[in-house]
């Protein structure tokens, strides 16, 4: 820029209204008042909303974090001793108000410069408002990350789960009366050649919470498969099943290579209704071993991904179909080059716009959860929320493609006398194709991850299987769940790239 340019640009600039001074001491009572007094309204207003945003932010910390204590001492006080981190954030807002002065105080004596300081000031503070408020906490994101490897290595290799051998249970069994009397129960009888389980001795006392430990059994079993994993359980007289802890241990171990074991427990604890005692009680241990019997099978919770995730590729194909065949006429009139004709049509345009902002702003999640409680649980509640969802998107997509076409054929066309549905059929339709499948394949591909989504509230799909497994943590079946979508998802992503290429 030349000399003569930069005189006539300053010679252009009105001098302040206020000396630098009063500047100051205006920002200093109101942040940004100086500025504007000093002619640069819009650097006063970005220095008062950041300063009362950044203030105010502040002030909800130190409550939020005091909330039983009254009076500004003490809020003050425990606030910094629970948030250390408010001593810093503090420090940023007060130099944010001094730098608010000095600024006031330049702009008025000055023409100011860019105001890049203002938004690295106004960044550091709520950079550190959101660490705050975030709770950001990389020790403890260093230093418990181990806690979740058992469940990430569950989710990253789950193909244990998703096959499964026919089962059969070896379950032999030896009765226990408790208390001891002088006629004990007969043991049942063991055909030669079978699994057994005896029980020396065959009576005896549960243990005492906080008191005296149980009778000690000697189990000796045989005839078991060889090297197999054996559990020692228990039926109650109410013939409720439980497993046998030993010093808070599941008891499972595995047979010698005779199929043989001796083991010693102790009766347990168990609390039974006095609806159930009798002067003697019948208890039962067994020894429970499960025995693959057949060729390998896909698991219940394959086949129950692969049904469900069938079911989230039709919710986002349905979803799709129906927001184009809804959002085509609705784009027409949300197209503003198409609606500025008259008052009339303007606003329309501007209603429909409105409209279109709306259902877009409401997730996909809330409408899915709307509909759960119209229609139920199940897939209809997601497609019905996808489908409002992408109305409200490929509307704002398609009309802003509309908006953006070349508005010499459209000239051209109504020079000719045709009217507005002639117009948009000879002169829009073939210039907006291209991007129109561009933009129905991109949302086709957001709604199948959507479908996903949608599925944890109950908009059926695997998404409703996913959020069960990972509350039961039940991670083996829920990796499963998650290789199906990546691995879908990346098939679609492929497809979907096939298609732009040669229809784009």
């Amino acid at each position: 820029m030349s000399k003569k340019e930069i005189t006539k640009r300053e010679g252009e600039i009105k001098p302040s209204l206020v000396p630098p001074i009063l500047s100051a001491i205006l920002s200093a009572i109101l942040p940004g008042l100086g500025q504007a007094l000093a002619r640069d309204w819009r650097r006063g207003l970005t220095m008062f909303l950041g300063f009362s945003t950044s203030f105010g932010l502040l002030v909800w910390r130190f409550q939020s974090a005091a909330r039983r204590d009254v009076g500004f001492i003490d809020i003050f006080k425990k606030a910094i001793r629970i948030e250390p981190i408010l001593i810093w954030l503090t420090i940023a807002t007060i130099a944010f108000w001094i730098w608010t002065i000095a600024d006031a105080y330049l702009t008025a004596k000055r023409p100011p410069k860019k105001a890049v300081g203002i938004f690295l000031v106004m960044g550091i503070v709520f950079a550190s408002l959101g660490w705050q408020i975030g709770q950001v906490d990389l020790v403890k994101l260093i230093t418990e990350i181990n806690d979740a490897e058992r469940a990430v290595n569950h989710v990253m290799w789950p193909w244990s789960r998703a096959v499964t051998r026919p089962v059969e249970y070896v379950e032999p069994e030896a009765y226990i009366q408790v208390p001891c009397t002088d006629t004990p129960f007969a043991q049942p009888e063991v055909p030669e050649g079978e699994p057994y389980l005896i029980s020396d001795p065959t009576c005896g006392d549960l243990a005492v919470l906080e008191g005296e430990r149980g009778t000690e059994l000697t189990l000796t079993g045989g005839n078991f498969i060889p090297g197999e994993q054996v559990t020692i359980k228990w039926y109650d007289p109410l013939k409720v099943s439980f497993t046998h802890r030993q010093d808070g241990e599941f008891m499972q171990f595995p047979v010698d290579e005779n199929g043989s074991f001796e083991v010693k427990i102790t009766m347990p604890y168990r609390l039974v209704p006095p609806s159930a005692s009798e002067e003697a009680q019948k208890w039962t241990v067994f020894a429970q071993q499960v025995i693959a019997t057949g060729s390998l099978e896909p698991s219940e919770e394959l086949k129950l991904v692969v049904e469900k995730m069938i079911e989230t590729i039709f919710i986002g194909m349905m979803a799709t179909a129906f927001g184009i065949i809804l959002a085509l006429p609705v784009s027409f009139l949300a197209a503003r080059n198409l609606m500025s004709a008259s008052p009339v049509t303007l606003a329309i345009y501007y209603l429909v716009r409105t409209i279109l902002n709306l259902v877009r702003s409401i997730e996909p999640v809330i409408w899915a959860i709307i509909f759960v409680i119209i229609v139920g649980l199940g897939p209809f509640a997601g497609i019905l929320a996808l489908t409002i969802h992408s109305i409200a998107a490929l509307g704002k997509l398609y009309s802003e493609s509309i908006e953006s076409i070349d508005s010499g054929p459209i000239e051209a066309i109504q020079a000719t006398g045709a009217n507005w549905i002639q117009t948009v059929m000879f002169a829009v339709v073939p210039q907006i194709i291209p991007p129109f499948v561009s933009f129905t394949i991109y949302r086709w591909d957001i709604n199948i991850r959507m479908s996903t989504v949608v599925g944890l509230v109950g908009g059926g799909g695997i998404g409703y299987l996913l959020i069960q497994w990972i509350n039961k943590t039940d991670f083996r079946a829920a990796g499963i769940a998650v290789w199906f979508i990546a691995v879908t998802v990346a098939i679609l992503d492929y497809i979907s790239a096939e298609i732009r290429e040669r229809y784009v």
